[in-house]
């Protein structure tokens, strides 16, 4: 892991923060930089670009998610499978993570599309997720082909599930939606 006290990484936190207060739709890198009180010079020195930038933004989210995923696991290593997937959702679906998650869609679609600076934000991007909700899933004597299909099931829903949600703002629905998908899984 990075320097936590790097000049890139207290950026990257600066960043961080700071899309999590306001967003980051059409802000230019200029303008994010003296949102943060650095320079636009500071922040290509350290991350090539604006993708590039949003791309590390979005590895340190998606590893802060999966830390919490990790610690709700060990903290409850008898924990139902449902619980602790509703209880990854109660974090995910928090209005708070709303920028996050809409920064991390945009990229994701970058990606796809290969802009330039988003070199890498597809490698792992699922199995990043599946791989510890697989162990979980075997645990709990799930075999392992059932786990792997279940839990990159899982992984698309909750995307998807992100984003009616964003788009929607409907989260009764969006709820509703994601408890019936639990339903629909095997217990363990």
């Amino acid at each position: 892991m990075a320097d936590a006290d790097s000049p890139k990484q207290r950026l990257l936190s600066a960043v961080i923060a700071h899309i999590q207060r306001s967003g980051i739709t059409n802000l230019s890198l200029r303008e994010l930089a003296a949102a943060i009180r650095t320079s636009h010079r500071m922040l290509l020195y350290h991350f090539g670009s604006r993708e590039g930038l949003m791309v590390a933004v979005v590895h340190v989210v998606e590893d802060q998610q999966r830390a919490f995923l990790a610690d709700l696991i060990e903290s409850s290593p008898l924990a139902a499978r449902n619980d602790v997937m509703r209880t990854m959702w109660q974090r995910l679906a928090n209005p708070h993570l709303w920028p996050n998650e809409r920064l991390f869609f945009e990229l994701y679609v970058a990606a796809l599309h290969e802009r330039p600076g988003t070199a890498g934000m597809l490698d792992d991007i699922v199995e990043a997720w599946v791989r510890p909700m697989v162990v979980f899933a075997r645990e709990r004597g799930l075999d392992v082909e059932l786990a792997e299909t279940d839990t990159r099931l899982g992984v698309a829903v909750v995307r998807g599930l992100l984003l009616d949600l964003l788009a929607t703002r409907d989260r009764a629905a969006v709820d509703r939606a994601f408890e019936r998908y639990l339903a629909l899984l095997p217990p363990i």
